[in-house]
């Protein structure tokens, strides 16, 4: 069996990805394959698959006898690209990766890339640890329907397709079992979950269905969704179990309906607001984070003033802020763009403000109580998704009740009270 120090597995981009470059780790220890670094592209922006190309780049400068495995979307949706650099040794694709034959082959073909258009189920394996983490990443759902017109994402992943739910529970359950305490559920468009099963399903049931039937999950958590596409059953998941943390990552993108139409959007600033304003009245303690973009193409001032007016009227803590990069095969690269210097304005305006209401959050939880799961660097993740220092060495993995005594720009701060 290969030394799994021999190999390594380096992550850009999202929370799915982070799920499936366990399960790569877990494949390349299984087939025993050494001395093997696999790239776990990204393709949400041009700059995010610029970076890949550096870092391919920079590994082989430093890694120079290691074989170099390129896969993710960057490498999916264009992986002849991707094969002509002479740094690497092989292009595998989004299903393929997922695969234990994929590195199993003594005589792999260079370029390892099937239409994932054509995929029609997403293969899930089961997890055996998150390399001692104290967080767990499940995947639940794969691919998207919707084509927005900055997003190259379905033609990397490909239509929407959900995980059965006993593979799910399965899953979980087997994590539960190794000691993680708090789970987070991801996907490209997990608010689709279920729509491809007959009968349908919804997130909503999916979520009732695991609180219920894994009753010593203490904590589980949502990754991005769309504030469109809440269920009912959802909303009473939300309202009656405390186990669902009452922290909710939208995907925002623009608060300026006209914008948000050129992106292609499902909602408009009012439903943003109306979701806020629901969610609030049922979990009174709920945070917000939220995706966005600066400097769409024809992003006027008025609009994206409009975006940063939208995140105070929300309350919206937490910022994934994005300047805006061209694709060239999307629709926005063939819009009137935005000026450079302008987009990284407004992108650092947008982080100013993340800023300022982060710290206007972090003020308010003083002298509250928290639980928090503590991290291998000794922080602790509160229910609202906030990072804590506590005053006491403990256990990573272990719970802790805390009094929050203060904050730093990053951190908040807290006594410990039980743990």
């Amino acid at each position: 069996m290969a030394n799994r120090e021999t190999n390594k597995v380096i992550t850009f981009g999202c929370r799915l990805n982070i799920y499936e470059s366990q399960v790569i780790q877990d494949l390349l220890k299984e087939s025993g394959t050494e001395n093997t670094i696999v790239m776990n592209t990204c393709a949400v922006t041009a700059e995010a698959e610029r970076q890949a190309f550096q870092a391919i780049r920079r590994t082989r400068r430093e890694n120079p006898n290691h074989k170099i495995i390129v896969t993710g979307c960057a490498a999916q949706i264009n992986p002849e690209k991707f094969a002509s650099l002479s740094d690497v040794d092989q292009v595998i694709g989004n299903q393929e990766k997922m695969k234990l034959e994929s590195f199993l082959s003594k005589d792999p073909s260079r370029v390892l890339v099937q239409d994932i258009m054509s995929s029609t189920q997403t293969h899930t394996p089961v997890v055996s640890t998150f390399d001692g983490k104290t967080r767990a990443f499940i995947e639940i759902q794969n691919g998207c329907n919707h084509r927005c017109t900055f997003c190259r994402i379905p033609y990397g992943r490909g239509n929407s397709r959900s995980v059965p739910l006993r593979d799910i529970l399965s899953q979980i359950q087997h994590l539960v079992d190794q000691g993680i305490p708090e789970v987070i559920l991801t996907g490209v468009d997990i608010t689709s979950y279920g729509e491809d099963f007959t009968p349908k399903l919804t997130l909503g049931l999916c979520v009732q269905e695991i609180l219920h039937h894994i009753p010593n999950l203490k904590r589980l958590r949502l990754s991005s969704v769309d504030p469109v596409e809440f269920d009912e059953s959802l909303w009473e998941a939300f309202a009656t179990n405390p186990r669902l943390m009452p922290h909710v990552h939208i995907s925002l993108q623009a608060g300026d309906d006209l914008i948000l139409k050129r992106m292609k959007r499902r909602h408009l600033r009012q439903d943003v607001i109306d979701f806020c304003t629901r969610m609030r009245s049922l979990r009174p303690d709920v945070v917000f984070g939220a995706d966005i973009i600066a400097g769409f193409p024809t992003e006027t001032e008025e609009m994206f003033q409009n975006s940063l007016d939208l995140i105070e009227a929300c309350t919206i803590s937490f910022l994934h802020v994005f300047p805006f990069s061209p694709h060239k095969e999307t629709p926005a690269s063939r819009m009137p763009q935005v000026n450079r210097g302008i987009i990284k304005e407004r992108a650092a305006r947008l982080r100013q403000k993340g800023d300022h209401m982060k710290t206007k959050l972090f003020a308010s939880l003083v002298g509250t109580h928290a639980e928090i799961v503590i991290e291998r660097d000794q922080t602790g993740l509160t229910e609202h998704f906030a990072s804590l220092i506590p005053d006491q060495t403990l256990e990573p993995g272990s719970l802790a009740r805390v009094k929050i005594t203060g904050h730093t720009s990053k951190h908040l701060l807290g006594t410990v009270l039980s743990c």
